[in-house]
């Protein structure tokens, strides 16, 4: 889909963030370019030029705006929060209190927005989340429930088992026996993606703006008789380094492991699509043919719209019988540019 400049207009006027990424709004009578979404006032639009790189508005002298921050990705975690989080990591137990933070340079109040805003909790609440989450771990791991309800920072076993129940739904003891699902947000050229990981590889990376997110996360669950919680996994940075190498052209395929719980039918399907070769499409029909099952073309698309795995599984080079982009659940303007992408850097 082709966009206008009226289309790009409106989407400015709204603060349509799920443009982020397609394009960059440049007004001739301030000399400064803006994200979609950015909250300044909005110029006229006979004063405005549409872009689709940041550098293209570079180029003509554009100056990036300091209210909405073209240059950094939308809603990335700041390093100084980042850094916060790395001692969490490294110590679960210990808990940042208003005064340690202004012993950071970190305003309370803002660091209390942010992760309102991004994660839908309190900084405090994030904490809290994140030592019971270690908690989880620790206990999945034969710690005994007593020695990980002290070490990570709780001052009665009682009101560990209060917090991991309410989390959980299940006793600390019974957790040993409940499965786990790591999730972590990541950010990228085309807006933040939710990836999840178990012990055996990537379950899960989905655009946060997917209208059947909730849906997706709640059955990979069940799938797999899981909780979902959020906190670090050995296949997490694999994945980041190389979906950043994709998006810079440097890599062509991914190794990273994956983990798809389906029915062998699905199964056939996905592997279908990981054999599509980078830069190039095949139709529905095309990938029916190559599983064996020709006379399966709808049910072959279907099993394409419940992949859960975006990209590394690259359901986007799929196209029409008639060569136009078809569904996709990350939205067509993303299709249209992993193709575009692939494309660029096959030649």
């Amino acid at each position: 889909m082709e966009l206008t400049k009226a289309m790009m207009y409106q989407a400015i006027v709204e603060k349509d963030t799920s443009f982020e990424g397609v394009f960059f709004t440049a007004v001739k009578t301030t000399g400064i370019f803006c994200r979609p979404s950015c909250t300044a006032r909005k110029p006229k639009l006979e004063n405005v030029e549409f872009f689709r790189t940041s550098k293209e508005c570079i180029l003509k002298g554009y100056r990036p705006c300091k209210v909405c921050n073209p240059l950094q990705s939308l809603n990335q975690m700041p390093v100084a929060y980042q850094k916060i989080l790395d001692e969490l990591s490294v110590n679960p137990s210990f808990k940042f209190k208003d005064y340690d933070l202004k012993q950071k340079g970190i305003d309370p109040n803002q660091i209390r927005r942010w992760f309102l805003k991004n994660h839908g909790i309190t900084f405090q609440s994030y904490q809290r989340m994140f030592r019971i989450n270690s908690a989880f771990k620790k206990i999945q791991n034969g710690e005994s429930v007593t020695h990980t309800a002290f070490d990570t920072g709780f001052e009665s076993l009682s009101g560990f088992s209060d917090s991991f129940k309410n989390i959980f739904g299940v006793s600390p003891k019974q957790g040993k026996q409940h499965n786990l699902i790591d999730l972590k947000r990541i950010e990228t050229p085309l807006g933040t993606m939710l990836t999840c990981a178990t012990s055996q590889g990537i379950c899960m990376l989905e655009f946060t703006d997917r209208k059947m997110l909730e849906t997706e996360l709640k059955s990979i669950a069940k799938l797999l008789n899981a909780t979902i919680i959020q906190g670090p996994n050995e296949h997490f940075e694999i994945v980041e380094i190389q979906l950043r190498e994709y998006f810079e052209g440097n890599r062509k395929e991914f190794s990273v492991p994956l983990h798809t719980p389906g029915t062998e039918f699905q199964n056939k399907v996905w592997a279908a699509l990981q054999g599509i070769p980078y830069g190039q499409t095949k139709t529905y029909k095309a990938q029916a043919i190559a599983i064996g099952r020709p006379e399966s073309v709808r049910a072959v698309a279907n099993a394409n719209g419940l992949n859960r795995i975006s990209i590394l599984i690259p359901c986007h080079r799929v196209i029409g019988s008639d060569g136009q982009l078809t569904g996709y659940g990350g939205g067509l303007w993303r299709k249209k540019y992993l193709l575009e992408l692939e494309e660029k850097y096959s030649l």
